[in-house]
């Protein structure tokens, strides 16, 4: 008999109304405004507007969705398009199933179309990102919580999740909740990509490079604990072998990276830093301006009093040659 386990939720949905409120597209929708409210602040650090972060994640956010949702799919079509499935099942996102490698790179390219429209680097917006893309999989975890999916093996330990639904070949028992394992190592990369950054100044896409590596070596572990059905390639689970592909590139990034364009970009946002002064700058024209009409007026009725005298002068010296002469 167990002693200590984690619950796990009696239903994943509430209804309100009509209308059905779902703890996995919670999870996400937290998320996401998690990793658009960090990201906006380490934009604006960076140099950048407020609101650019946001501005570029009504692309990324969409994008990632569905490429996330394309990876499961494809991945796992047996789910779907196997005898005695529904294939309209494939749509229902809501019910769970995200690929992260989907998701982020197709998400990368809705971000690509949004900072190219803003003329923006799309590794400097990356890097901002990053920590908040960490947290909001941290955050996106619980939702696996709520189905009642994606944990490992049996176990008795005190913080092991009880299982409890048997459909879709569910086997009610105590496992390791795989789903905390992950969300707790995303919360620990996204402290320890905030502090590299600080420290060494990481630009170029280098920041978000170490926050894929950093993810990748922890997916790798969590990956190989889970016990639900996958793809096996020479024994390893087909998201083990793409963890371990991913972590190379993003580490061959890093260090290539780092030899051909040191430091990070000085420029973030092109015109961000003049909008923000603009207006003082314009107030300080406008009074020098002024001043410059002044002291010019100054000397306009400078120049014209000093005609006025020579003109005297002038007049006067006429009339005392005339008197002279009469005189004479």
């Amino acid at each position: 008999m167990e002693l200590a386990y984690i619950p796990s939720p009696s239903r994943g949905v509430i209804h309100l109304g009509p209308i059905p409120l779902r703890g996995y597209a919670f999870c996400i929708i937290i998320g996401v405004f998690v990793a658009v409210w960090l990201g906006n602040k380490r934009w604006i650090a960076r140099g950048g507007r407020a609101g650019t972060v946001a501005d570029i994640a009504v692309w990324a956010v969409p994008f990632g969705l569905v490429g996330g949702r394309l990876y499961h799919v494809i991945t796992d079509y047996e789910l779907y398009f196997s005898e005695g499935r529904d294939w309209v099942d494939a749509f229902k996102i809501w019910e769970g199933g995200l690929g992260i490698w989907g998701a982020i790179a197709l998400g990368a390219v809705g971000a690509w179309i949004g900072c190219r429209r803003r003329g923006i680097p799309l590794p400097a917006y990356a890097d901002a990102v990053a920590p908040g893309i960490a947290l909001a999989q941290a955050l996106g975890r619980w939702g696996n919580w709520f189905n009642q999916e994606l944990y490992g093996r049996r176990t008795d330990v005190p913080w092991a999740l009880e299982i409890t639904s048997s459909t879709d070949g569910r086997v009610p028992g105590t496992y390791h909740p795989t789903f905390l394992y992950e969300s707790l190592w995303c919360i620990g990369v996204a402290v320890l990509v905030i502090w590299a950054d600080r420290r060494f100044r990481m630009g170029h896409g280098r920041a978000f490079a170490l926050y894929v590596a950093a993810y990748c070596a922890g997916r790798f572990w969590v990956e190989y604990m889970r016990v639900d059905d996958a793809h096996h390639i020479l024994g390893l689970r087909l998201n083990n072998w793409t963890a371990l592909l991913v972590f190379l590139l993003a580490v061959i990034y890093i260090v290539v990276s780092a030899r051909k364009r040191p430091g990070r970009e000085a420029v973030v946002e092109p015109g961000a830093a003049d909008g923000d002064s603009g207006g003082a700058s314009g107030e300080k024209k406008t009074d020098t301006d002024a001043d410059a009409d002044t002291d010019g007026a100054k000397t306009s009725e400078a120049d014209a009093g000093t005609g006025t005298g020579d003109a005297a002068e002038d007049t006067k010296e006429s009339r005392d040659e005339a008197e002279s002469a009469r005189k004479g």
